[in-house]
Protein backbone atom coordinates (compact mmCIF):
# COMPACT_ATOMS: atom_id res chain seq x y z
CA UNK A 1 0.00 0.00 0.00
CA UNK A 2 0.90 3.56 -0.20
CA UNK A 3 0.44 6.07 2.28
CA UNK A 4 1.00 10.03 1.84
CA UNK A 5 2.05 12.48 4.29
CA UNK A 6 2.68 15.84 4.52
CA UNK A 7 0.01 18.11 4.01
CA UNK A 8 -1.24 21.11 5.43
CA UNK A 9 -1.93 24.47 5.41
CA UNK A 10 0.94 26.79 4.41
CA UNK A 11 0.22 31.20 3.46
CA UNK A 12 0.75 32.28 -0.19
CA UNK A 13 4.21 31.83 -1.58
CA UNK A 14 5.23 29.29 1.42
CA UNK A 15 6.53 25.54 0.76
CA UNK A 16 5.28 22.46 1.78
CA UNK A 17 7.00 18.40 1.42
CA UNK A 18 4.82 15.29 0.43
CA UNK A 19 6.01 12.06 1.30
CA UNK A 20 4.73 8.79 0.25
CA UNK A 21 6.13 5.54 1.62
CA UNK A 22 5.35 1.97 0.12
CA UNK A 23 5.31 -0.37 2.33
CA UNK A 24 4.27 -4.33 2.06
CA UNK A 25 6.28 -6.87 -0.11
CA UNK A 26 8.38 -4.89 -2.84
CA UNK A 27 10.49 -6.34 -5.53
CA UNK A 28 10.94 -3.43 -7.24
CA UNK A 29 9.21 0.05 -7.79
CA UNK A 30 8.67 1.53 -11.69
CA UNK A 31 6.96 5.41 -12.07
CA UNK A 32 6.40 7.18 -8.56
CA UNK A 33 3.46 9.75 -9.42
CA UNK A 34 1.76 12.62 -7.81
CA UNK A 35 -1.94 13.82 -8.60
CA UNK A 36 -4.13 16.15 -7.28
CA UNK A 37 -7.71 16.27 -7.81
CA UNK A 38 -9.91 19.59 -7.09
CA UNK A 39 -13.63 18.94 -6.49
CA UNK A 40 -15.67 18.62 -9.52
CA UNK A 41 -12.44 18.03 -11.86
CA UNK A 42 -10.78 15.28 -13.25
CA UNK A 43 -7.53 14.35 -11.43
CA UNK A 44 -4.55 15.68 -12.85
CA UNK A 45 -0.77 14.35 -12.98
CA UNK A 46 1.29 17.11 -11.16
CA UNK A 47 4.59 15.18 -11.03
CA UNK A 48 6.34 11.69 -12.19
CA UNK A 49 9.66 10.24 -12.07
CA UNK A 50 10.78 7.03 -13.40
CA UNK A 51 12.99 4.04 -11.54
CA UNK A 52 15.70 5.96 -13.57
CA UNK A 53 15.01 9.37 -12.02
CA UNK A 54 13.58 10.84 -15.28
CA UNK A 55 10.95 13.26 -14.10
CA UNK A 56 7.93 14.74 -16.17
CA UNK A 57 5.85 18.34 -14.57
CA UNK A 58 2.18 19.14 -15.04
CA UNK A 59 2.81 22.87 -16.78
CA UNK A 60 1.10 24.40 -13.80
CA UNK A 61 3.82 23.25 -11.63
CA UNK A 62 6.80 23.67 -13.42
CA UNK A 63 9.82 25.41 -12.30
CA UNK A 64 8.07 25.65 -8.66
CA UNK A 65 7.59 21.91 -7.36
CA UNK A 66 10.70 18.70 -7.61
CA UNK A 67 9.64 15.68 -7.34
CA UNK A 68 12.21 12.99 -5.65
CA UNK A 69 12.61 9.21 -4.22
CA UNK A 70 14.55 6.93 -2.38
CA UNK A 71 14.73 3.88 -3.75
CA UNK A 72 16.29 2.83 -0.42
CA UNK A 73 12.96 3.90 1.56
CA UNK A 74 10.59 3.23 -1.44
CA UNK A 75 9.60 6.54 -1.15
CA UNK A 76 8.18 9.26 -3.61
CA UNK A 77 8.65 13.28 -2.37
CA UNK A 78 6.99 16.36 -3.60
CA UNK A 79 9.04 19.51 -3.12
CA UNK A 80 6.05 22.71 -3.26
CA UNK A 81 7.76 25.92 -3.70
CA UNK A 82 5.92 29.47 -4.39
CA UNK A 83 2.49 27.87 -3.35
CA UNK A 84 -0.72 29.74 -4.72
CA UNK A 85 -3.98 29.62 -4.02
CA UNK A 86 -5.06 27.58 -6.81
CA UNK A 87 -2.40 24.80 -5.78
CA UNK A 88 -5.64 24.08 -2.94
CA UNK A 89 -6.49 20.79 -3.20
CA UNK A 90 -6.06 17.14 -2.41
CA UNK A 91 -2.76 15.36 -3.60
CA UNK A 92 -2.14 11.60 -4.03
CA UNK A 93 0.90 9.63 -4.67
CA UNK A 94 0.44 6.66 -7.57
CA UNK A 95 3.42 4.07 -7.82
CA UNK A 96 3.27 1.24 -10.54
CA UNK A 97 5.06 -1.89 -7.62
CA UNK A 98 6.34 -4.86 -8.43
CA UNK A 99 5.33 -7.76 -5.46
CA UNK A 100 7.35 -10.27 -7.67
CA UNK A 101 9.67 -10.28 -10.67
CA UNK A 102 6.67 -11.48 -12.63
CA UNK A 103 3.52 -9.06 -10.91
CA UNK A 104 3.24 -5.75 -11.14
CA UNK A 105 0.26 -3.61 -10.44
CA UNK A 106 -0.65 0.18 -9.71
CA UNK A 107 -1.53 2.05 -6.25
CA UNK A 108 -2.79 4.78 -5.18
CA UNK A 109 -2.37 6.43 -1.94
CA UNK A 110 -5.14 7.84 0.61
CA UNK A 111 -4.68 11.35 -0.54
CA UNK A 112 -3.09 14.35 1.58
CA UNK A 113 -4.82 18.23 1.80
CA UNK A 114 -2.82 21.16 0.97
CA UNK A 115 -4.34 24.26 1.42
CA UNK A 116 -3.02 27.57 0.49
CA UNK A 117 -4.16 31.04 1.79
CA UNK A 118 -4.08 34.08 0.06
Amino acid sequence: QLQAFGGGLVQYGGSLRLSCVASGTIYSINDMSWYRQAPGKQRELVASISNSDFTNYGISVKGRFTISRDNAKNTVYLQMNNLKPEDTTVYYCNAFVHRDRWFGSFYWGQGTLVTVSS
